[in-house]
């Protein structure tokens, strides 16, 4: 077994090896792979990558960013990003800019507590570095205001002393946004540093894996055994990348060397392959009925043999619909696409991503239902108005009458059903979702909807189209685009990697979510809007079949 160190710094932020002199520590130490995490720039990431060529170890591009969370320092490391990127290039210079005010202030500050220092020195004595407050206790040590780095932090720099200044606040959901991206891996640097203890560090880490952090450092050179257990843990509880490395600075922190710390530290080589694996797996998430699906409700041996080639490659296929999981999983027998024991596999999210569900072992991975409460009144409301609706228990449509829009319905969808109106009689537990019907006159529906949004209850709840004829209603927490993102989270699959197509309004949250939006040739033109890309074929000419070609397949542009 190889190892790796996923955490080091250059003489570009604060270490003292430059970019190559690392990479040649590196094979010295036998390591299999290096990441170099310099402070808030990547000005060594250039020079690191070509130095790195036909030399025996994989370098990987990376930055440690400092943020401020509940007035403590947090830092974020990001793996694998494109640091030419525009739009990380564009934030990086504003995150910079954040770090050159701290700067200027904390002198004064440190000017008035009677040391002569100004920023402008500091970057005399460390040309060309982002100065942290590791250049600090080195200027104070080296004019004897102070005898080690420890005093320096206890008397002066650390977050707690009255002379530092916290940046102007960025904060870690920003540059795990930010790190998402540039194609990144956004990763919780070192937790046991910030001294939240168990409870607050778990609501740090679940407010931030809802921001859409992929990994944790469960490996570091301070950790003691136990802490290192733990940390494992807390991967495991928010379903996290473990990740790690020394977080090595050269002389600066004396005694704490690359690849093993301060001498326990091993981070093992199969950490980088859960973590690559994230990069490279790709997944598609397609709408049923008039994007999937053809006008006969089933799709072409074409089709389904590149549905099964995308599979056979390790990625996933995804049924995203507003029906019910038991309708879906009928289609799904229908389709005849799952077809031997492969790497990727297929899921859905049924009435509008409200329910996540594993096709293969028939697990819930997620869902969000509407209140009981809620769910009476909006079918009180339809009732009112003289307009169809129904709801659905695990089994059964749950209609409030037999009449022409449940015959409509019913064409395409062959659940049973049973007639009711009073929910709390009729269903075992909260629904889904709700689902209104006009046939003949879409105006009602639009009344219908503006009378929801208006409620007491409208900021709970979502309204959309799926097709000319039918109004949903879900829980907020629900819908296509949310599915997408909390799928491809519980998965590993980096957002970077999802397509998504459909035709109806239901499906923008998730064509806008995915990293390739696309909506049907025969899609609603506020779906084409929204979409990076147009399909030249219809659901009824292969369509999705281009998509897997062009976006998933790569055989064709």
């Amino acid at each position: 077994m190889g190892f790796v160190d996923l955490h080091t710094h250059s003489c570009c932020s604060d270490g003292t090896l430059t970019p190559g002199g690392l990479v040649d520590y590196a094979i010295e130490k036998g390591l299999d792979a290096l990441a170099l995490t310099d402070h808030d720039t990547v000005d060594g990431l250039d020079e690191l990558m070509e130095y790195a060529k036909g030399k025996p170890v994989e370098v990987i591009p990376g930055i440690e960013y400092s943020t401020e969370y509940n007035n403590r320092d947090v830092h974020i490391v990001g793996l694998y990003i494109d640091h030419k990127a525009p739009v990380f290039l564009e934030y990086l210079t504003r995150f910079q800019q954040s770090r050159t005010d701290r700067n200027y202030k904390l002198c004064a500050n440190l000017r008035g507590a009677g040391i002569d220092i100004t920023y402008e020195a500091l970057l005399e004595a460390n040309p060309g570095a982002v100065i942290t407050r590791a250049h600090y206790a080195a200027y104070l040590m080296d004019k004897g205001y102070v005898k080690s780095r420890n005093e320096a932090f206890e008397r002066y720099l650390g977050d707690n002393t009255p002379y530092f200044v916290h940046r102007e606040k960025v904060t870690p959901e920003e540059v795990i946004g930010v790190t998402l991206k540039a194609g990144g891996i956004p990763i919780l640097a070192h937790p046991t540093l910030y001294k939240l203890g168990h409870e607050q560090l778990d609501v740090l880490v679940s407010r931030l894996k809802k921001a859409g952090l992929m990994g944790i450092e469960c490996y570091y050179s301070t950790y003691s055994p136990a802490e290192e257990r733990q940390m494992k843990a807390l991967a495991e509880k928010f379903n996290l990348l473990p990740s790690g490395g020394s977080d090595f600075h050269g002389a600066n922190k004396p005694g704490l060397d690359l690849a093993t710390g301060y001498g326990k530290l091993c981070v093992p080589d199969d950490v980088l392959a859960g973590l690559k694996k994230s990069l490279h797996t790709k997944i598609l998430f397609t709408d049923l009925d008039d994007t999937l699906l053809n006008s006969q409700k089933t799709i072409s041996e074409h089709t389904r043999k590149k549905i099964r080639e995308m599979l056979a490659a390790g990625n996933h296929f995804v049924l995203a619909s507003g029906r019910a999981v038991s309708s879906i999983l009928d289609v799904l027998e229908a389709l005849d696409i799952q077809g031997g024991d492969t790497e990727g596999k297929i899921y859905m999210t049924a009435y509008n991503g409200a329910v996540i569900y594993d096709c293969t072992d028939g697990s819930v991975i997620e869902q969000y239902d509407v209140p009981v409460p809620t769910a009476q009144a909006i079918f009180d409301m339809a009732l009112k108005k003289g307009v169809h609706i129904q709801t659905y228990t695990d089994t059964h449509i749950v209609s409030c009458a037999e009449d022409e829009e449940l015959a409509f319905y019913k064409k395409a969808i062959m659940s049973p059903y049973k007639i009711g109106t009073d929910l709390e009689k009729e269903l075992a537990h909260a629904p889904f979702k709700l689902l209104a019907i006009d046939i003949n006159d879409r105006s009602r529906l639009e009344e219908l909807r503006r009378e929801v949004e208006a409620s007491d209850f409208a900021e709970d709840i979502t309204c959309a189209f799926s097709n000319a004829y039918y109004l949903e209603f879900y829980n907020k927490k629900a819908g296509k685009g949310n599915a997408l993102r909390n799928l491809c989270s519980a998965l590993h699959v980096h957002i970077k990697n999802s397509v998504a197509a459909g035709d109806e309004e239901n499906d923008i949250t998730m064509i806008e979510a995915a990293a390739v939006g696309v909506c049907m040739a025969n899609g609603r033109p506020a779906v084409k809007e929204c979409a990076d890309v147009i399909t030249a074929q219809d659901n009824d000419h292969d369509g999705i079949a281009e998509v897997i070609d062009r976006f998933i397949l790569k055989h064709g542009q």
